[in-house]
């Protein structure tokens, strides 16, 4: 009012350079994880890809150590991307004068007594849940079956369109939520249901009810299903150093420019954002593969969905081998890693 009435010089306001600059600045590593040789495999998979992924193990396997690390070795953040999580955050309210853009992929790691609408937003004014503040990044979900289920239900929308929908009587909003969602859980309420060296306590019917918190439709939206052993003596003593975050991350930068390249004209990032009408130009399978596919799917009784989940992640294995189409060998990697839900999961 001052300025309008003439009484005060206002100072030119010069708008602020924003330097982009990617931080990988992460405090664990990967290299400080001795074995579990698969498991990263997996997780670099899902990295390079945008695939869900789930880690099924007995307690102190390392399930939650392998997970937090996933950070590390997730494709560099664009531009754009890094935008989109900024307005997000700035949405929430946790932006702040010190970190205007947002430069890492966000890790979101949720207590199980979260709320429906803590999870996917709403509230009087409605702010993003957790699943926004996940957008181009990682949701976490430590100790699934110890989720509501009714909670976990909700997730399966929000998996499959990448946004969510919140309806309240005076507006209705629309967040971003395309994420990579990992889930570790125990496979049994005392924890060592498959172990090989401890005995499993639990009756079927508690290990059946235990289980059944996650549902099938929503295990079908995880494309990997790994198993998480113990890792022997033998491996622990070795003094030979394990693969970094940053040899992994390499890896991975170079899949995903692959997948920007191919997909360039297509409106999706991502092998896990194909549709089948992509997939049947960019997921051609040989005879042999073909053969296999079907073999595997009588064999383990796979849904469609689960179906088209096998030939996104071998898609992936096959960018990460830097190779045009998918083989063999591919595919068959691809396959084993969707078994489990056979074994935990299976009809009594």
């Amino acid at each position: 009012l001052d300025y309008l009435n003439g009484n005060k010089y206002l100072k030119e306001m010069k708008n602020a350079v924003i330097n982009f600059k990617i931080k990988n600045e992460y405090n664990l590593d990967f290299a400080e994880v001795k074995g579990q040789e698969n498991v990263k495999r997996a997780l670099e998979i899902s990295a390079a890809g945008g695939h869900n992924c789930i880690l099924i193990g007995s307690p102190g396997t390392g399930k939650t150590m392998l997970a937090q690390r996933l950070p590390s070795i997730l494709p560099d953040i664009t531009f754009k991307e890094a935008l989109e999580v900024t307005k997000i955050y700035s949405i929430a309210g946790l932006t702040s004068k010190d970190t205007p853009l947002i430069t890492t992929r966000p890790f979101r790691n949720p207590h199980h007594s979260i709320t429906p609408t803590a999870l996917i937003g709403g509230g009087r004014i409605i702010k993003p849940g957790e699943i926004s503040l996940a957008h181009n990044g990682v949701l976490f979900l430590d100790e699934l079956t110890e989720f509501n289920k009714k909670t976990l239900e909700i997730l399966r929308e929000p998996l499959e369109e990448c946004q969510v929908k919140i309806s309240r009587i005076n507006m209705n909003v629309v967040y971003p939520c395309n994420f990579i969602f990992i889930a570790s859980t125990n496979p049994c309420p005392c924890g060592y249901y498959g172990d090989k060296d401890k005995k499993c306590i639990c009756k079927p019917e508690q290990i059946r009810r235990y289980l059944n918190k996650i549902s099938g439709p929503l295990l079908d939206r995880i494309d990997l299903h790994i198993e998480v052993q113990k890792v022997e003596y033998i491996e622990l003593k070795k003094e030979k150093h394990a693969e970094s975050s940053e040899e992994i991350r390499k890896r991975v930068n170079k899949a995903k420019r692959i997948q920007l390249e191919r997909y360039k004209n297509e409106n999706i990032y991502s092998n896990s954002q194909l549709t089948t009408r992509l997939m049947e130009k960019y997921c051609t399978l040989d005879e042999p593969s073909k053969s296999m596919l079907e073999q595997a799917f009588k064999k383990l009784n796979l849904s469609a969905r689960a179906y088209t989940r096998i030939l996104k992640v071998a898609r992936t294995i096959a960018d990460l081998d830097n190779q045009k189409n998918i083989q063999l060998n591919h595919l068959a990697e691809a396959i084993q890693y969707r078994s489990l839900d056979r074994k935990y999961w299976r009809d009594e």
